[in-house]
């Protein structure tokens, strides 16, 4: 399935959006969280300075 996914973004469309992954600090534990996410190329700054 995870293939698919791949292949239909990296073909028409999909090749306007980008895959980002940002690392956040849990203010609870102390321990490193991942947020991942799939936003169009244009808005790749925002979602990196957005918290």
């Amino acid at each position: 399935m995870a293939k698919k996914v791949v292949a239909t973004l990296k073909s028409g469309e999909g090749k306007e959006y980008a895959k980002c992954i940002k690392m956040i600090k849990s203010s609870k534990t102390g321990a490193y969280q991942f947020k991942e996410d799939i936003v169009h190329a244009d808005h790749v700054k925002e979602f990196f300075e957005k918290k």
